[in-house]
């Protein structure tokens, strides 16, 4: 019964969120809402056990010394403090003006903005070992970056613009900025099509294989 009773529970709900687009009457919208309820009730039960988990882990790695175990102790002192300044807030903790607030714009926002600048540099470095010439495939992502890049970028239009001043004329067509938006809407939102097709075609058959019992990976099972 530890898996059969899942198992129901899963087929049910599953069942009830794909008619519920067909059928969107009682009982079945009455059952997506009570479903959606306990869906916000279990994420937020999931997310302080990852947060207890984090904190486990951390105090640990604190405790026994080690590798590195300076970096966990920060996330603990900041995990506190945070969550301290959020409780003591009450129901408004994330209005402006607020300690939380504070946190999160001049603490959180930093940082990330941090982060994602030393992103920048491994975004280059992986460009480079990606756009290398080696073949005709990795040819054709090299020219389609050039020119999107080219088309982006305030050089592109200095380019063109000297071009013009010296009396050449560009025509529209062969305009950096209409090249990246030609690329980008026709050539790379066809690619993007096909694999989101592919991406839903794959979850249809993962949540159908849940639903029927044939995947088990969420219970524990191979």
């Amino acid at each position: 019964m530890r898996r059969e009773i899942p198992m129901f529970i899963t087929a049910v709900v599953g069942v009830v969120f794909v008619i519920q687009y067909f059928i969107p009457h009682w009982p079945f919208n009455q059952m997506n809402a009570w479903f959606s309820d306990w869906f916000s009730i279990i994420s937020a039960c999931a997310i302080w056990l990852g947060a207890l988990n984090l904190m486990k882990i951390s105090a640990n790695k604190v405790y026994r010394k080690k590798k590195e175990w300076g970096y966990s102790a920060v996330i603990i002192a900041c995990f506190a403090i945070t969550v301290f300044i959020g409780f003591k807030g009450g129901e408004s903790f994330r209005e402006a003006g607020t300690g939380f607030d504070w946190i999160y714009r001049f603490a959180y926002i930093p940082l990330s903005a941090t982060m994602f600048a030393l992103l920048a540099f491994f975004v280059a470095s992986a460009s480079y070992r990606a756009f290398r010439a080696r073949n005709f495939e990795a040819t054709l992502l090299l020219l389609a970056a050039f020119f999107v890049m080219f088309g982006r970028v305030p050089v592109g239009d200095a380019v063109v613009g000297w071009f013009q001043n010296i009396g050449l004329p560009v025509p529209d067509a062969i305009m950096p900025s209409n090249i990246a938006t030609w690329i980008m809407n026709v050539i790379n939102a066809a690619g993007q099509r096909a694999i989101m097709i592919g991406i839903a075609l794959g979850i249809v058959s993962t949540s159908l294989r849940i639903i029927l019992g044939i995947e088990r990976a969420h219970l524990g099972g191979d």
